[in-house]
């Protein structure tokens, strides 16, 4: 076992800032198994997957429907 590392690293993380352990727990400890929603949203986003709405014509506007 590395002691003198994980005492290294002890001190390192006391040195953190709350945000910045914060954000490290986040990354320690969340199930990165599966894309994040960010990380879901940038993929459709730069994908290109709903390019195709743009040319699809404005069905709806401000004055349809009944005001709530």
């Amino acid at each position: 076992m590395n002691t003198k590392l994980v005492e290294s690293l002890l001190q390192i993380i006391l040195s953190l800032s709350h945000e910045e352990r914060t954000l490290l727990e986040e990354r320690l400890f969340c199930d990165s198994s599966q894309p994040s929603t960010h990380d879901l949203m940038q993929l459709a986003q730069t994908g290109g997957a709903f390019e195709f709405l743009n040319e699809e014509p404005d069905l709806y506007t401000l004055e349809d429907g009944k005001p709530i």
